[in-house]
């Protein structure tokens, strides 16, 4: 999942400064909802998954937009809540790309998955908020209601996006997932950034790197929005 990093809505004081603490190593197996990218391998822990993320395709931008499938067939996930994912190069999409997207959702939920939304993977620059935003509600628009739309982003936008560009999201944007990793490595830092979700309200999840860093941040749990974790699985090295 190259290029992830975390999404933060809102930037409001009110949160207690980051403490020191000794940093965990995440063990994947006390979590119970996991990224499944292209070319990592199934883990047994996914047996147990209440919820699971899979990579379906990218949607490239040069020479021309088009949507690449990253699986060779429809998966079937018969006991876990199932969010289709799409890594985004641009957001310029045709008439074609949005009826391929929508082909592509109705197949995984022939093919007997939980389908509950789609999450978008775009690297959004904090200048482009409000171009984001747009192509987020047309999206919204499109998709059927039954589904829900999540996005990833970037941890400048809670340092310098304008508030209200950030808060435009609100109603459009299901699920946030709020990613302390960039590539394979972890943040140096995050905890300053997490630190400062006091009023964030679209409901968020934190995620997580297989065997990278990771210290919560005081009164996180507590938080009215927070609903726990993703996990960004790893092959063994």
């Amino acid at each position: 999942m190259s290029r992830f990093i975390a999404l933060l809505i809102v930037v409001l004081a009110g949160w207690p400064a980051p403490r020191s603490f000794a940093a965990d190593v995440v063990d994947a197996a006390r979590y119970d909802a996991f990224w499944l990218w292209a070319g990592v391998e199934p883990q047994p822990l996914l047996a147990r998954a209440k919820t699971v993320y899979v990579l379906q395709g990218e949607i490239e931008g040069a020479p021309e937009p088009r949507l690449v499938a990253q699986r060779a067939a429809t998966p079937r996930i018969a006991d876990a809540d199932v969010w289709i994912v799409y890594r985004v190069e641009t957001l310029r999409w045709t008439p074609r790309i949005h009826a391929q997207l929508l082909a592509q959702i109705e197949r995984w939920r022939a093919a007997g998955n939980r389908l509950v939304g789609v999450q978008i993977d775009f690297d959004a620059g904090t200048r482009h908020l409000v171009e984001y935003g747009l192509f987020l509600r047309d999206l919204r628009a499109r998709l059927p209601s039954r589904y829900r739309l999540g996005i990833t982003g970037l941890l400048d936008w809670s340092a310098n996006g304008d508030p209200d560009d950030l808060r435009a999201l609100e109603g459009v944007v299901d699920e946030v997932v709020l990613q302390i990793y960039q590539g394979r490595r972890v943040i140096p830092g995050y905890e300053r950034y997490l630190a400062r979700v006091g009023g964030l309200t679209i409901p968020f999840r934190v995620g997580l790197l297989q065997g990278g860093e990771w210290t919560p941040p005081p009164n996180l749990a507590e938080h009215p929005s927070f609903r726990g974790y993703v996990v960004f699985l790893q092959n063994p090295r």
